[in-house]
């Protein structure tokens, strides 16, 4: 059952070890169907070494499982939450990577101080509020999903396929789910350079507007140039 989803979603997770974004099993990507319904994951505590597309597991939008021995991903709820409310989203990546994850534990949302970032993302990546101790203590993964979705209440997940969760991680997303990696080797690298750039200059303000529309725009976009037709 939706053998190629299977495979893409493997294949996913995989570029995250390829590109140094995880270690041992931590991290997960999943993908959706949108017409069945049905999200594929990573099985949760897998090794990366021995990840095949027979192992992902395949669930309804209720989090039930439709087809796989192994239990889903623990960030399941996580993902489920932001296809039920980002809609035009087709796969959803974390990971705990380095300089994202001291941005997000710092609970410091991350400055386009530069043209890198905003080829990808259009502005400040935002940091979720820090969840409260009721929200940990009850369904604490579905509860992340929901904090993520608060803080783009002004935000579009098309504009920003990147989060940080406060003392957490980052989480971005995209139309497969190879763009949802792909947000999350951008999104590492920008944090990187951003915190680099902050020691360098600390009182450096974010680039100016004209050049993030400029540089996010000429990517993205009904008028968008960049690349091959």
């Amino acid at each position: 059952m939706l053998e190629q989803l299977k495979i893409d979603v493997c294949e996913a997770n995989l570029e995250l070890k390829r590109n140094n974004l995880i270690i041992y099993s931590w991290g997960n990507v999943s993908g959706i169907d949108r017409d069945k319904g049905i999200v594929a994951i990573k099985p949760s505590g897998i090794s990366y070494d021995v990840l095949t597309p027979d192992d992902i597991v395949l669930l309804d939008m209720d989090g039930n499982v439709v087809e796989g021995v192994l239990n889903p991903s623990s960030d399941t709820p996580t993902h489920l939450e932001l296809y039920r409310n980002f809609p035009t989203i087709g796969g959803v990546c974390h990971t705990h990577s380095l300089h994202a994850t001291i941005w997000a534990q710092a609970c410091r949302p991350i400055p386009c101080l530069g043209t890198t970032h905003a080829d990808y993302f259009y502005g400040t990546i935002p940091v979720t509020a820090v969840m409260s101790e009721a929200q940990i203590k009850s369904d604490y993964e579905r509860n992340t999903g929901k904090v993520i979705v608060e803080a783009f209440l002004s935000l579009s997940p098309d504009e920003m396929p990147a989060v940080l969760v406060a003392n957490h991680g980052p989480f971005t997303w995209g139309a497969t789910p190879a763009k949802s990696v792909e947000s999350a080797v951008v999104l590492e690298q920008a944090a990187e350079m951003a915190l680099k750039t902050s020691h360098l200059k600390p009182d450096l303000r974010p680039i100016s507007r004209p050049l993030l529309d400029k540089h996010y725009f000429r990517k993205h976009g009904k008028n968008a140039y960049y690349g091959q037709r």
